[in-house]
């Protein structure tokens, strides 16, 4: 009979230390950073029973969906170039263009669709729409879906 998982959403400031730390250890192998458990081990502090203990049973907030997609929806202005930039950050970001449809503009404004595949994003996708709109001609984006 299989164990039914159950998932809780806990605040990281009241972690004990050997799960902050094995945290901090994953973190360094997925990014490169370190190319072993021992090294990612030694340079945290933690002994590699604890971090085997619990490696398989922590993840990032966000990683916990089963796909990594998301749909936004902003409007652009139309000059040359622009739809360019959000492209260019998206993919600064470690994002990936699944989807793009964008209208004919009316009255100097387009109005742009884009699903992102967010598996290798290195933000939040908080942090990714507040940057969005940080672009030049990027008017209101917003969040339409995940999944």
């Amino acid at each position: 009979m299989k164990r039914e998982e159950k998932f809780y959403l806990i605040r990281s400031d009241i972690l004990p230390e050997s799960i902050t730390k094995t945290i901090e250890a994953k973190k360094m192998l997925e990014s490169g950073e370190v190319d072993t458990v021992n090294e990612a081990v030694d340079r945290v502090g933690l002994s590699r029973s604890a971090f085997y203990k619990y490696k398989d049973g922590i993840f990032p907030f966000n990683a916990m969906m089963s796909e990594k997609i998301m749909t936004i929806t902003f409007s652009l202005d139309h000059m040359s170039g622009y739809l360019s930039k959000v492209l260019t950050y998206v993919a600064d970001q470690g994002g990936n263009v699944l989807t793009i449809n964008q209208t004919i503009p009316l009255q100097g404004i387009a109005a742009v669709s884009m699903s992102v595949d967010m598996a290798h994003m290195r933000v939040s996708s908080t942090e990714f729409l507040d940057g969005l709109q940080q672009i030049p001609g990027v008017r209101k984006a917003m969040i339409v879906g995940r999944g």
